[in-house]
């Protein structure tokens, strides 16, 4: 009995007790309130790395739409090595896949994504076909950028993974 009443005074004391109410609460909120951050970065960082992806697209595409590439003998990897060059985010450049396209006239240009239906992401079909003078192109490139919260929905690959896609159009000049 006695065992019982200094239980029983034991949680009064505790339930009466303020001093580490602070710390209590702090630890029922810091859970969710970190996870929320590590969101918040997350999301940062994914449409940070899009938006850098999309200006390293557009500058390289540059050497294209110029005819650079074309006239000093350019290949798939030194464009791809002009990409990730301008991309200072990526850290595997081996990851970046490249579909370079000619087409006839600008409705005829396929923008289709490049996920299968069973999620993957799927590369086979990428050509590398710059053009030529006045030539209609498109220019994709994908990266699959490893996430760190799996919860948070950004994925669309499996593995946690986020594929991180640019495209740009346009006519080549009507270079030499």
């Amino acid at each position: 009995m006695a065992r019982l009443k200094t239980r029983t005074g034991f949680i009064k004391r505790f339930a009466r007790e303020r001093s580490g109410a602070t710390a209590v609460e702090f630890a029922l909120v810091a859970l969710p309130f970190f996870t929320l951050i590590m969101a918040i970065i997350e999301i940062a960082l994914v449409f940070f790395v899009g938006t850098m992806m999309d200006n390293a697209l557009n500058e390289s595409a540059r050497e294209i739409r110029t005819g650079r590439l074309q006239t000093q003998g350019g290949s798939e990897e030194s464009f791809r090595d002009e990409l990730c060059r301008r991309v200072a985010m990526i850290s595997d450049c081996t990851l970046i896949s490249v579909d370079v396209r000619t087409y006839e006239n600008f409705s005829q240009t396929d923008f289709s994504s490049p996920i299968g239906a069973g999620g993957s992401f799927d590369s086979s079909g990428f050509n590398f076909t710059p053009g030529g003078p006045s030539d209609i192109v498109v220019v994709r490139a994908y990266y699959p950028m490893k996430l760190f919260l799996p919860s948070i929905g950004l994925a669309n690959l499996p593995g946690n993974k986020r594929l991180i896609a640019s495209a740009t159009a346009f006519r080549n000049e009507p270079y030499q």
